[in-house]
């Protein structure tokens, strides 16, 4: 391996690191962190976001740079759409789950030992899918214009989603952090996590205006 090589994939780690920090990966992860009870679990959210993210770019930019090929724009700015449309959904469902925070804290006055519910983190999962989606053309553009072969594409991939992983872990262990310390005032926390749902909300419906018109997402439909 070169020094051009090492410098080219130490670039990417970097660059994965300042992607994971985007408006829309941020507001979406922190939607999901907000749902967490321990910080172990906020922080597990954005690394099963980074995975989910990391595979999707894997496969369709390995696929798309083996055909010397991209996106085009009509559905890049599509895939883009998805995740305003997704921004939306899980702002609506964090303001949604407060109320049904309020059951389930009625159920554990009412019973003993109220059921345990199981953390899992398809959703972190599926958000980064999403993300990956909307973020292949761009990826691709990137790693076609940086390096000379397959190979080196892959590696370069993966380099920057572990890049991406990193810091969307260190992200949502931090974003985590005043949510976990107001657990306890049920006023305090459930204010949290209806601001985060309003601002995905309403970041969301602004995301797929900007593309709709700015970009001419819709003239290219129409």
């Amino acid at each position: 391996m070169d020094v051009t090589l090492i410098s080219v994939l130490a670039i990417g780690f970097l660059l994965g690191i300042k992607h994971a920090v985007e408006p829309d990966h941020v507001i979406a992860v922190s939607t999901i962190a907000s749902q967490s009870k321990k910080l172990w679990q906020a922080s597990l959210a954005g690394v099963f976001w980074g995975i989910g993210h990391t595979a999707t770019l894997f496969i369709i930019g390995i696929v798309l740079i083996m055909l010397n090929n991209d996106i085009p724009e009509k559905w890049s700015l599509s895939l883009e759409f998805l995740v305003g449309i997704m921004l939306v959904y899980l702002g609506v469902a964090s303001m949604l789950s407060i109320r049904k925070k309020r059951e389930f804290d009625k159920q554990q006055i009412e019973l003993h030992n109220p059921p345990i519910k199981k953390t899992t983190y398809y959703k972190s999962v599926f958000i980064g899918f999403v993300h990956g989606l909307a973020g292949s053309a761009a990826m691709v553009i990137l790693t076609m214009s940086t390096v000379k072969s397959v190979w080196e594409g892959a590696l370069y991939i993966i380099v920057f989603g572990v890049g991406t992983v990193i810091g969307m872990l260190l992200f949502t262990t931090i974003i985590g952090v005043p949510f976990i310390l107001n657990m306890k005032s049920k006023v305090t926390s459930r204010a949290l996590i209806f601001a985060t749902g309003a601002i995905s909300t309403i970041f969301g419906f602004y995301y797929m205006y900007n593309l709709g018109f700015n970009d001419g997402l819709f003239s290219l439909w129409i």
